[in-house]
């Protein structure tokens, strides 16, 4: 009888151990999966090229509205990187450092290098449309990647910047949309 008490103790006790052990790593830091790191690694980049693009407004914009636009762009995507980074490296994740090395094709709505060069080389109302028509195509892929990261992600707060970035680039696409409209 006594052993029968002891054994069952001692299974209480390393049932109690493991749990205690899981319940430690889950407390520790909220978890986290393979989307929510895809989308801070791929969002990193796309948000740089973004700002890329906006910054180019700030002497080839002719419309005050185009620039305007560009600088909100750049204001909300600045600091969302950093929070990003932030993600990757408390994940112990490589943080990209730029567009290089990144298979840009492999990700909606990126621009090629030609496409940021011509975006470069243009200037006044040819910039405008230009910016605008990429923005728009470039936004709705970063759209696509919020929503993916709200199907499929765990992190609550990188769920929570998806969302918020799927409602202001979807305002931000209906601004320029009616820019577009109002240019012809």
């Amino acid at each position: 009888m006594n052993a029968r008490i002891t054994a069952s103790l001692g299974a209480v006790a390393a049932a109690a151990l493991l749990a205690a052990c899981g319940s430690d790593a889950d407390n520790s830091a909220e978890n986290h999966n393979a989307a929510d790191v895809t989308f801070a690694t791929e969002m990193i980049p796309h948000h740089l090229q973004a700002v890329e693009m906006s910054e180019m407004a700030a002497t080839r914009a002719s419309r005050s509205e185009v620039l305007q636009l560009a600088e909100e762009i750049a204001g909300a995507q600045g600091p969302e990187i950093e929070t990003m980074s932030g993600w990757l490296e408390a994940w112990g994740e490589p943080v990209p450092e730029g567009m290089d090395g990144m298979d840009m094709a492999g990700m909606p709505g990126m621009m090629s290098e030609e496409q940021m060069q011509a975006l470069g080389e243009a200037s006044g109302p040819a910039f405008d449309e230009m910016f605008l028509e990429m923005m728009i195509e470039h936004h709705t892929g970063a759209i696509q990647m919020a929503q993916t990261e709200q199907s499929e992600g765990q992190y609550s707060e990188a769920i929570d910047l998806a969302a918020q970035i799927e409602e202001a680039q979807t305002a931000e696409v209906e601004t320029m949309q009616n820019l577009l409209a109002t240019n012809e």
